[in-house]
């Protein structure tokens, strides 16, 4: 199982108008096959942080690990899907999953294989032949996460993939990333401004400060998608009273939490 340590982690940016502080302090601990979101108001830093653990963006300050390795840059061992699919639009949809394998010098047959299981995960078994631009939105979103689970990442990196979805579409891609995560066993690292959505998909939640971002709050052992997993219903799930008043809670966590709020020891916060 993969393991991330994430200590005292800082960055900054250079601006017009002077420096500015993206993350401050964060320490957060990943391991296991927890399925992890980070949410919080515009501007708490989710997306440099996930940035920071693809190895798209250096740290100003502190380190960041995958399994005791430091992690200094892109690596197949991090699989990221985007906000926007990111497919390449002359490749059909197989073509387009095996893209990464083709890169790394995979023989056609074994990639080719490879790329049709990773389709047949997300539903979409019988669309290998055909060009992304024919596949509706949701369909080219299942494409992005076949494609990121086909080089065997440790670790997949989300940042916000479904944030562009109807919401109907929105609710049946949640879906199936429920039922990949449950085949594959994978560390996930998941960003989102939804609550509702936070909520449905994690074990475990990471609240965010804005200004700069600093881990407020974390919630463990969060059950409501391993139920959706036993059960089946995720429309249930979300009107269960439980579930409303947790996302009442959280709500009132993001929209309370002070831009100068001082940093947070994570292990101290559990909810």
């Amino acid at each position: 199982m993969a393991t991330v340590e994430i200590r005292h982690l800082g960055v900054r940016y250079a601006s017009a108008h002077g420096p500015v502080t993206a993350l401050q302090g964060v320490n957060l601990q990943l391991a296991g096959d927890d399925f992890v979101v980070a949410l919080g108001a515009s501007g708490c830093g989710k997306t440099t942080l996930l940035n920071c653990l693809a190895g798209f963006l250096p740290a100003t300050e502190g380190t960041l690990a995958l399994d005791g390795q430091p992690i200094r840059g892109p690596s197949a061992e991090r699989g990221v899907v985007f906000q926007k699919h990111a497919l390449m639009p002359w490749l059909n949809a197989r073509d387009n999953v095996a893209l990464g394998l083709r890169l790394r010098g995979m023989p056609a047959r074994e990639r080719q294989a490879i790329a049709q299981a990773q389709l047949a995960r997300v539903g979409l078994a019988d669309a290998g032949d055909r060009p992304v631009w024919a596949l509706s939105g949701g369909q080219q979103q299942r494409v992005g996460i076949a494609r990121a689970l086909a080089n065997d990442p440790a670790l997949l990196l989300m940042d916000e993939p479904l944030g562009a979805l109807d919401a109907f579409t929105r609710e049946q891609v949640q879906e199936t990333l429920l039922q990949v995560w449950a085949q594959t066993r994978k560390l996930v690292f998941f960003i989102t401004h939804s609550v509702e959505e936070a909520l449905f998909l994690a074990t475990r939640l990471v609240v965010m400060t804005p200004s700069p971002g600093r881990v407020l709050r974390t919630f463990e052992d969060l059950p409501f998608s391993r139920r959706y997993l036993a059960e089946g219903q995720a429309r249930h799930i979300k009107s269960l009273p439980e579930f409303i008043a947790l996302r009442e809670e959280v709500l009132a966590l993001i929209h309370q939490a002070p831009p100068s709020q001082a940093p947070a020891d994570v292990e101290a916060l559990h909810a």
